[in-house]
């Protein structure tokens, strides 16, 4: 079995992430896997594609838990022997009128967009085959939620140098400071979906880092993007891209021809390379 090429796509049952495997479907040669929390809307999702003539499989994956993205990765493993194609999509963000307490809503948005997303990493990016490509999906939220850190965050989030362990630190001090009520204090913006998609594009920027210096060989990219303002239940009916819209830059970032040795590294929108 090993040598079907396979695509994972995490928080994948509705939204962008629906999207993305609907269009891998149609493009990718082998296997795409559509993964969600919820089994049954995982298996429903599934099916909605096998009407519209598509074949998705479904594993169950919830990046909140440890033991679930371990048992994704052992499922890859032992059936695929790697990983071609992994899509970070799963996120979350609180409603602006919502009324929780702006700490939780750090705490909370930080665990699964930031940590999440990098456990998933810590345990999939091993299984990435010679020629395979990541995407994780941040958003310009990060860019804005960047221009409104002070200079000295700025500069640490820009750096060439900095390492995860750093990040990480950094990302565990905007929840710490939020609970402490110092955040605007300390230099951060009033935005926790803002400083948890900085989080997801300065780590793909030391992933890809990473990979230059480990696996150069390889030919493996690594990117982040900002799929757009997206008609989903997190932005709501009022923004101006459809689903599949959003679908475009993180597909075009999953399909790169084997011969491309660009982007990588890089935070892309409409499949435009922009500066950080």
């Amino acid at each position: 079995m090993s040598n079907v090429p396979v695509a994972v796509v995490t928080g994948s049952n509705k939204g962008i992430g629906f999207a993305i495997v609907r269009s891998l479907c149609k493009q990718f040669p082998g296997d795409v896997y559509l993964t969600a929390r919820d089994a049954g809307r995982g298996q429903e999702a599934v099916a909605k594609l096998q009407e519209e003539g598509l074949r998705a499989l479904f594993h169950q994956l919830d990046i909140d838990d440890l033991q679930s993205i371990r048992a994704l990765r052992d499922f890859l493993k032992e059936k695929y022997g790697g990983l071609n194609v992994l899509v970070n999509n799963a996120g979350i963000a609180f409603k602006v009128r919502d009324t929780t307490p702006f700490a939780i809503q750090a705490e909370v948005t930080l665990k699964t967009n930031f940590f999440g997303t990098r456990n998933v990493c810590t345990e999939l990016l091993p299984l990435v085959k010679p020629y395979g490509r990541v995407v994780n999906v941040s958003s310009m939220a990060s860019n804005s939620a960047l221009a409104g850190c002070s200079r000295e965050l700025q500069q640490k989030f820009r750096s060439d140098t900095i390492t995860e362990d750093e990040l990480v630190e950094l990302m565990k001090k905007f929840v710490e400071d939020t609970k402490k009520n110092v955040h605007e204090k300390e230099g951060w913006p009033n935005t926790a979906y803002g400083v948890s998609k900085i989080g997801v594009t300065v780590l793909s920027r030391i992933q890809a880092r990473m990979l230059n210096e480990t696996r150069k060989g390889d030919h493996i990219l690594l990117n982040a993007c900002c799929p757009g303002w997206v008609r989903t239940d997190m932005a709501g009916p009022k923004a101006t891209k459809s689903p599949d819209e959003g679908a475009e830059t993180p597909v075009y970032l999953a399909l790169l021809p084997s011969d491309a040795d660009s982007p990588h590294g890089q935070f892309l929108s409409d499949k435009t390379v922009r500066t950080w």
